[in-house]
């Protein structure tokens, strides 16, 4: 297994040694989204498909200086015409990822989630993992899940878990340690995260997750910091040196993510995995190294991991928001 990637960096600079991947961007008319396509194709690891309304794509990106060839320019007359396209393009194999333009995430998480035209995968659970890289911290920390499970109970988390190893494993993480993060260090039958983490613990050590040390309940200073786990009295292998911290539920997790990078200065990469292919969720208040790194890391889980068969269903509601109940984002039978 290649050396674990340890900055945001190291994902683009591998990136770029790979063929470019073909992007769907979904309603690409928004400025700092052009910028940052501008920018990834200038480097040579992707080739857009601006979808959208054709005269404003082109208009921004005469704004910047930047001429896309004509075909890179996909008509699509509102949101959900520009998710359902993006959706298809991937479906076609004329995609190799998706990525989140100037669109409600609500809108696109629809199309990706049909039932009967999306991208949901047999027995795959789709979640959400975060990237970030802290500048007083030595590597990157994984995230999961901050932005699609809203409330996942120990089967979800299991499979959320899952997802985040084999992400750190494909970045060369040859077995992730995982923190599964509660309140306290203790297991408190009030406290249902540290039952939960409990649980995690002992279904990993037993096989039914796999790839991956995993310990908790734990603290987040636990979970980071060799010190005050020693001064806790804590022994184990994870503590104070986890790859991955697992939180109790997405507004935890989204609370953590945006306080590392508000106040701590990280930058964070984010993916969606679980999909027939990778998906790219930018914020317009991301930095540009952010966003980069953001389609690095779907340039290689395209290369990387083979591509899995689309679900065949049949027709069903899909859900009309961007985290998702529990039942939502669940395996798909075989």
């Amino acid at each position: 297994m290649a050396a674990p990637i340890k900055n945001l960096q190291q994902i683009l600079d591998q990136a770029l040694a790979l063929e470019p991947v073909r992007v769907a961007v979904a309603d690409a008319a928004q400025k700092v989204v052009i910028e940052t396509l501008r920018d990834a194709h200038a480097l040579g690891f992707i080739e857009p498909r601006l979808i959208g309304e054709p005269d404003a794509i082109a208009a921004l990106c005469e704004d910047i200086g930047w001429q896309p060839a004509e075909d890179w320019i996909v008509p699509a007359s509102s949101d959900a015409s520009a998710a359902a396209t993006a959706v298809a393009l991937a479906r076609a194999g004329e995609a190799d990822a998706v990525m989140k333009g100037h669109i409600h995430t609500d809108v696109l998480m629809h199309a990706l989630l049909d039932k009967e035209r999306g991208l949901r995968v047999p027995g795959q659970r789709v979640s959400h993992v975060f990237l970030v890289e802290v500048a007083t911290h030595p590597k990157l920390l994984g995230i999961t899940d901050a932005a699609i499970n809203i409330a996942p109970d120990l089967s979800a988390k299991a499979q959320i878990l899952q997802n985040a190893v084999d992400l750190f494993r494909l970045l060369g993480v040859e077995t992730p340690k995982v923190a599964v993060l509660s309140a306290v260090e203790t297991v408190t039958p009030e406290i249902v995260s540290t039952l939960d983490a409990a649980c995690l613990t002992l279904m990993a050590r037993r096989g039914q997750i796999t790839g991956a040390l995993v310990d908790g309940p734990l603290a987040f200073d636990n979970a980071i910091s060799r010190r005050a786990a020693e001064e806790k009295g804590i022994t184990s292998s994870v503590a104070g040196d986890a790859d991955i911290l697992l939180v109790p539920d997405l507004v935890s997790g989204n609370v953590l993510a945006k306080n590392l990078e508000y106040l701590a200065g990280a930058v964070a990469a984010g993916i969606a995995v679980g999909l027939a292919v990778p998906v790219v969720l930018t914020s317009r208040a991301d930095p540009a190294p952010a966003r980069l790194a953001s389609l690095a890391l779907a340039a290689l889980i395209h290369h990387r991991i083979p591509r899995a068969p689309i679900k065949a269903a049949a027709p069903e509601s899909s859900l009309h928001a961007a985290p998702q109940p529990d039942h939502a984002c669940c395996p798909l039978p075989e």
